[in-house]
């Protein structure tokens, strides 16, 4: 037989994985806050007259919002009966690395550059909106970019192909007089100019070298729309087809998610859902 599990365990895997109870609710609007607050203090941090003259304020906020994460990892870890599905999981991983730095800048010296790491924890904010009312259109995105995965990498090549042959004849119309000193700095102008950047550190000069370019930029155009409308297609497909609800529901036992609408049970482990 299975063991029970404790009251309180499904009661904190109710407030920290789930959202449709006030706790829990409660739990991501502090967490969402929290994140907010330390993106915008490693932001003001890289200024350096506000990391200057607030240098002491800075430190005490970051050891209380690390202790405050640092926290929420270990009650993530407990309420899970399966911690090895969250630590190894996307999410546990962005947590973990964006907890560290503060730790090890403290043990070890000069290690005061994994703070930028920290901007990390903004990735944390997907996890607080896809549990709200957007999981279904975010489910549909995906869907769709998987979907289109094969004709857009094919889409890619073709135009990797087309920037290193067009590389290759700017850089003998142009030569290494007007600044295309090689195929491969060709390519990279190629590149610029198609996706309509345009740096300007290099550029044509010979009537034939700007025929050539007002061709490629005109030719950008066409091609930053044809992902899209790829995508697009794909996402019109999902829409005509018949759209199963999804259920919100995190399983206690293995963190599973995407079940469906009114699901008891996990597909995955066949533990019971969360009431």
């Amino acid at each position: 037989m299975k063991s029970q599990t404790p009251r309180w365990k499904t009661r904190l895997h109710e407030i920290i994985y789930e959202a449709d109870t006030p706790m829990g609710k409660l739990f991501d609007v502090v967490l969402l806050l929290t994140i907010v607050i330390s993106i915008i203090l490693v932001m003001l941090e890289s200024i350096s007259s506000f990391s200057t003259r607030y240098f002491r304020e800075f430190i005490i906020a970051e050891w209380i919002i690390t202790i405050l994460f640092t926290i929420e990892y270990i009650l993530r870890i407990v309420a899970i009966n399966k911690p090895k599905k969250y630590i190894f999981s996307f999410y546990g991983i962005v947590d973990l690395l964006s907890t560290i730095p503060t730790y090890l800048a403290f043990f070890l010296s000069g290690a005061n550059f994994l703070f930028a790491v920290r901007a990390l924890r903004l990735l944390r904010v997907f996890r607080v909106l896809k549990i709200t009312r957007y999981v279904g259109e975010s489910t549909k995105l995906m869907t769709a970019l998987r979907d289109s995965k094969a004709k857009i990498l094919v889409f890619l090549f073709a135009v990797f192909v087309m920037c290193i042959i067009m590389g290759t004849v700017m850089y003998l119309v142009e030569g290494p007089e007007h600044g295309y000193t090689s195929i491969p700095i060709s390519i990279y102008w190629c590149i610029v100019t198609l996706t309509t950047v345009g740096f300007g550190d290099i550029h044509p000069v010979t009537p034939l070298g700007r025929f050539i370019a007002s061709i490629i930029m005109i030719t950008g155009y066409g091609i930053i729309a044809v992902p899209t409308g790829i995508v697009s297609a794909e996402m019109s497909k999902d829409r005509n087809e018949t759209n199963i609800p999804i259920n919100t529901q995190v399983c206690p036992h293995c963190n599973e998610t995407k079940h469906l609408k009114n699901a008891e049970f996990c597909h995955n482990c066949g533990e019971k859902l969360n009431e």
